[in-house]
């Protein structure tokens, strides 16, 4: 790079202007860049990075700090301060716009497509209180026929497959049964354990997709019935799904449609998870006479995995919401953090799809 090569600011404001014209054209984005362009890369990274034993995010964060001891070297060795707050500016310029580039080239792009769930054709609305409590029955009934066919006992599940298996047996899940929804992704993404165990869950994550190693990671201390769910969430990231709405929907579409009784159960645990939390903000006084009807199982689950999450507290849960609400709405996902909320919504207008209705 030359003493006045601005190469990688230029990109990143090319690449803006790239995001605009995508923004304004959704279809197009989807054809060329959702459908053509990133499968290619999604292969290399998997071909790739993916095969490495341990996440590749260290090898990113390794570069990134050789790169700041280089130039802090080369800003020592500069006379004047005109000279050094040129450089510093001139490197500043050029590391947010080679970020912008990066980001926006291997994966940002996909928050300019056509919404998933308009590619399927759903429509999601608000549900009422009769139409939640017909959706928690179903739900309820569901989580609590798999959870019997895993195990019989009442105490709570906090044992599972090794995760490598679970990794594979979700990955191969997901290639199964995304003909479901009528999505062509490609590949074999990677949803790897983040050591040190609890870090993510203390900054208020519990899986992550980082776009400029193409891999995706989750807490190693996840409860164990999380755990599925969140692999398939993550890997649904990987396919270039960005709504963190459509990402929980997938992954339900994903679990609950597998054979393997783990995966069903996760699945419907999450979603009930979710309804039950719409249930008790709409109708508190009927919530607390329903919540004595839960299966006790499925209860035992339930109480194990509050604790599991209780039992390490993020640094500022606020801080957490607030940064990721502000990233997600600056993507364009308008609901910002309530796009997680959307699953009930999504899972009803599916289920109103597949009987027909």
């Amino acid at each position: 790079m030359g003493k006045r090569d601005w190469s990688w600011a230029i990109l990143g404001l090319i690449a803006l202007v790239f995001r605009y014209i995508a923004l304004q054209n959704p279809e197009k984005t989807d054809e060329i860049y959702s459908r053509t362009f990133f499968p290619g890369i999604r292969n290399i990274i998997d071909m790739s990075l993916g095969n490495l034993p341990f996440p590749s995010v260290y090898l990113f964060v390794l570069t990134v700090l050789i790169v700041l001891g280089i130039v802090f070297y080369r800003f020592l060795k500069r006379k004047g301060w005109k000279s050094k707050s040129f450089y510093a500016f001139r490197f500043l310029a050029n590391g947010v716009g080679a970020l912008i580039f990066f980001f926006l080239f291997l994966w940002g792009f996909n928050y300019q497509r056509t919404p998933i769930f308009e590619q399927l054709g759903l429509k999601p609305k608000s549900l009422n209180l009769e139409q939640l409590k017909s959706e928690i029955q179903i739900t309820h009934r569901l989580a609590r026929q798999f959870r019997n066919a895993i195990t019989t006992d009442t105490l709570a599940i906090e044992t599972i497959l090794p995760y490598p298996d679970l990794e594979n047996v979700v990955r191969s899940n997901m290639g199964e049964n995304l003909d479901l929804l009528g999505l062509n992704f490609t590949g074999k993404p990677r949803t790897k354990l983040f050591p040190p165990p609890g870090f993510m869950r203390r900054m208020g994550i519990l899986g992550i997709y980082f776009p400029f190693t193409g891999e995706s990671y989750i807490d190693p201390t996840l409860h164990p019935l999380e755990q599925p769910f969140t692999v398939a969430h993550e890997m649904a990231h990987s396919y270039g799904v960005t709504n963190e709405g459509e990402a929980n929907f997938i992954a339900w579409v994903i679990c609950t449609n597998s054979e393997d009784f783990l995966l069903k159960y996760s699945g419907h645990l999450r979603l009930l998870m979710y309804q039950v939390r719409d249930y008790y903000r709409m109708a508190p006084d009927e919530y607390k006479d329903w919540i004595k009807t839960l299966d006790s199982g499925v209860r035992a689950d339930l109480i194990s995995i509050q604790k599991a999450s209780e039992a390490i507290k993020p640094f500022s849960i606020e801080l957490s919401r607030k940064s990721n609400d502000i990233f997600l709405k600056s993507q364009g996902v308008k609901a910002g953090v309530n796009s997680y909320q959307q699953l009930p919504m999504l899972a009803y207008a599916w289920r109103q799809r597949m009987t027909g209705e």
